[in-house]
This record gives structure tokens, C-alpha cells and sequence, in this order.
């Protein structure tokens, strides 16, 4: 049997992931959880297989929860599920240490495929997915920028989109402000931007917010 973890906000989300694990065979759905408090408090006495983990669930940003789980629990195979842009995040999450990606919006299929695949040790993305990340198209010219960009960047470029000063950004990411300044200028670089306005243009062709 897989042993499984949930980690998402959404109840109806939880739920969901639950009963098309329970409509197949060979997973065990050992607890569920709504934020990273929890999920470190169930990780002290559960020892799932998988974590399935929300990119966006409270309290600590998902690809700074999937390190701080990695570094804790090494063993555990962790899968994203995300609302967010595949496009964008996949790359990121799997150079953090996640062994999947999978969107919200993806086939329920998929997620018993991804968690069997997870569990042994092997990368999960879609076809689909892996299509357009070796095949760019013209109309996915700003994605092609994304590729040149490392985790941590796209974590900077993520919260500067959504209106967080360098102060801030500095604290969520526990970065001092003269690095975070650092990240920003060779965001623009990697860009090919020169300002902040332009920036953020980027980040919204990249669809961070």
C-alpha cells in the first residue's frame, strides 16, 4: 500500500483527492492536512510515502515548504498540486526536490498515475507539459525567459508580483534586502527588462499573478 498525505487548503480539494485514491487500489490515505503547521505536526508520528502538497498553502509558500521537507524527511516523495501555471512552476518545484507537478486542472486520472509513479522514485509531469517544455512555440516566447531562471528567482519575481516590498519579500523568504535587490537586478537581466514596471509585465506574461 501507498501511504498518502494531503496537504491542501480546500476541503472540497482533500476530498476530492481522496475518494479517486480510494476508487483504485494499492493507496492508503493516512491523513490530511490544511496548512504547514499542521502538516509538520502530522509528519512527526505519520510516515506517508507521498505528500501531496498545494503550492499555495498557508503559512509558508509551497517551494519553501517543499525544501524545509526535504531537508527534514528526505525519504518522503513529495508531488505538487497546484492551481498555478504549470508552465512556470514545474521546473521550479522539481529543482526544490518534488519528484511530480501536477495542475488542479489535469485529468483525475492522472493524480493515481503521478502518486504510483511518486512513490517509486520517478519524475511525474504530464505529456502535455512535457511537449511544450521541449517544444516552444511563438506564442510562448516569455516562457522561454522562465527557463533561464532559478528557483529562488522565481520565488522573488512571484512575491514582487503580488505587491511585496523588498522589505517583505526579504522576511517571507528569510533573505536580507541587499540580496533580495540582487535577486530583482538579475531578474531584469534574465528579463531583458530595466525596470520594475516591465518587470512585473513579465511576471504577468508568466502568469505569477
Amino acid at each position: 500500500m501507498i501511504k498518502v498525505l494531503i496537504a491542501d487548503s480546500h476541503p472540497i480539494v482533500r476530498m476530492g483527492i481522496q475518494n479517486v485514491l480510494n476508487s483504485a487500489s494499492g493507496f492508503e490515505i493516512i491523513g490530511d492536512v490544511a496548512t504547514t503547521t499542521e502538516l509538520f505536526t502530522k509528519l512527526e508520528s505519520l510516515n506517508p510515502d507521498v505528500v501531496i502538497l498545494e503550492m499555495d498553502i498557508p503559512e509558508i509558500n509551497g517551494i519553501a515548504t517543499l525544501r524545509k521537507l526535504k531537508q527534514e524527511y528526505p525519504d518522503i516523495k513529495v508531488l505538487i498540486y497546484s492551481g498555478q501555471s504549470e508552465d512556470v512552476y514545474a521546473l521550479s518545484t522539481i529543482r526544490a526536490g518534488a519528484f511530480g507537478y501536477l495542475s488542479k486542472t489535469a485529468d483525475l486520472d492522472y493524480i493515481i498515475t503521478a502518486v504510483k509513479k511518486v512513490s517509486e522514485g520517478n519524475m511525474f509531469i504530464t505529456n502535455e507539459l512535457a511537449q511544450r517544455l521541449a517544444f516552444d512555440e511563438g506564442t510562448q516566447k516569455p516562457r522561454r525567459f522562465f527557463r533561464k531562471l532559478s528557483t529562488r528567482e522565481v520565488e522573488v519575481l512571484k512575491l514582487l508580483a503580488s505587491g511585496k516590498r523588498n522589505k517583505e519579500v526579504a522576511l517571507g523568504l528569510n533573505l536580507n534586502e541587499k540580496t533580495v535587490s540582487t535577486y530583482k537586478a538579475r531578474l531584469m537581466k534574465k528579463l531583458n527588462v530595466d525596470n520594475l514596471v516591465d518587470l512585473l509585465q513579465q511576471a504577468k506574461a508568466l502568469e505569477l499573478y
